[in-house]
């Protein structure tokens, strides 16, 4: 199962930060098991949500090469107050640096002006031929990467 955690990209400052921001809705499927009688967006969601506003920011910067962006490691994660359904997360990423093979970034998730997350994290980048073998896949990839990247941008 995959969670698509971004909504709106409203900041890209290209290869140094990104804002974006996540809209928890009630029907969100896994709110009904977390927790039935106190829904709230889950902690681990909630740094996917700063893993994948980095990952865009990442495409951005190289140019959409790596065919794979995934979180390698996390630490000093600290979850500070609940986000519910109808609450704007604000997800604000700054890159601490990033080359071909990986990155590293300070993050942190606000409802309103109140810090729900913060993480330092790493991403580990793999390149095309580590995922898909065929060019002309490759390129269809990347243009709808960058579709995407527009319209969220757009959102």
């Amino acid at each position: 199962m995959k969670f698509e955690l971004i909504d709106r990209i409203i900041e890209l400052e290209r290869g140094r930060c990104i804002v974006a921001t996540k809209v928890v809705s009630r029907s969100e499927e896994y709110l009904a098991d977390h927790f039935p009688t106190f829904p709230v967006l889950p902690g681990v969601l909630m740094l996917e949500g700063l893993v994948q506003a980095a990952g865009w920011l990442v495409r951005d910067a190289l140019d959409f090469k790596p065919a794979a962006i995934l979180l390698k490691s996390a630490r000093n994660v600290t979850y500070k107050s609940f986000v519910k359904p109808g609450d704007l997360l604000r997800l604000e990423v700054n890159c601490r640096d990033c080359d071909e093979a990986g990155s590293s970034f300070d993050g942190v998730g606000k409802c309103d002006d109140q810090e729900a997350v913060r993480a330092r994290f790493t991403l580990c980048h793999l390149s095309d031929g580590a995922i898909v073998t065929s060019s002309e896949a490759t390129e269809a990839w990347r243009e709808a990467s960058r579709l995407k990247l527009n319209a969220l941008r757009l959102g």
